[in-house]
């Protein structure tokens, strides 16, 4: 498939899970704990939601991979989908209606894996942001452009917080007061994916956080890079899907933005550690 065939395929998986999220709303919740932070929740929607995904892969693409946030490595192929079937479970399991589905695909490019096409939706508003490599970031199939913000003092940044927070608070909150006294203002939301499509759209002129996974950065930082914005390790090293201590920014915002960052993991020594499947 071409990465436009296969955003394409990843708008309808996206709908179709949003779908389903849209329809378990207002139920009651089956929610669980898992891994040490207090605060990582799956509910039953998170399951029904990467079924009906998995489902249409298996269906439409039966021989890409899959690297799924609650089935782990489904398989492993030379294309591989990157899949949140919902990104904000805590706001979800508390009723909170800001949440989506985000889908990737990576793709060997010139002898390295890049993301090729990635879709986050958000059901409860229908916004629909796609993008696809070399060719742009849409909402609902409006152009996206990130903002022209160029001033830290000026610039609405979003961030979020490691479950494992308790664990080395330090870090992540001492990157937050660096940073909440030089910005305009900080939003902390309560999905990574929706932040950086936010800051795709122009709506957050930067976005930082320590401890994500693939799935929920893929997508965004997809969207970033093709509306003009920029997307780094949070050390200031080139973007991979493979590191989840994420800096973005639009594009005249994030020399400074980057710098902030970087000079202070440099200051507190933290050291960036691959994600593994395994």
């Amino acid at each position: 498939m071409t990465p436009r065939a296969l955003a394409d395929l990843a708008e309808a998986l996206a709908r179709d899970a949003g779908a389903v999220l849209l329809e378990k709303a207002d139920e009651a919740r089956t929610v669980e704990f898992k891994g040490e932070g207090r605060g990582n929740l799956v509910t039953d929607a998170d399951h029904a939601a990467e079924a009906v995904v998995l489902e249409g892969l298996a269906r439409h693409a039966p021989t890409h991979g899959v690297l799924a946030e609650e089935s782990g490595a489904v398989r492993d192929a030379v294309t591989t989908w990157l899949l949140d079937p919902l990104d904000g479970t805590t706001n979800y399991a508390h009723g909170v209606p800001h949440f989506c589905v985000s889908l990737a695909v990576q793709q060997p490019v010139a002898g390295c894996t890049r993301v090729v096409a990635g879709v986050v939706f958000d059901p409860m508003r229908g916004e629909l942001f796609k993008a696809v490599r070399g060719q742009g970031a849409t909402l609902n199939g409006r152009p996206l452009r990130a903002s022209p913000a160029a001033a830290l003092d000026e610039a609405l940044l979003s961030t979020g917080f490691p479950y494992e927070l308790a664990r080395r608070p330090e870090v992540p909150l001492g990157l937050f007061n660096r940073l909440v006294v030089r910005a305009r203002g900080i939003r902390r939301m309560g999905s990574a994916a929706l932040d950086l499509a936010y800051v795709a759209a122009g709506r957050f002129d930067g976005f930082f956080e320590f401890g994500l996974k693939p799935w929920d950065v893929a997508a965004g930082a997809l969207l970033v890079e093709e509306a003009g914005g920029c997307v780094a390790r949070i050390d200031g090293a080139p973007w991979d899907a493979r590191f989840g201590d994420v800096v973005a920014g639009a594009g005249g915002l994030f020399p400074s933005l980057a710098a902030e960052t970087a000079a202070f993991v440099g200051d507190v020594k933290w050291v960036p550690v691959p994600f593994s499947s395994t």
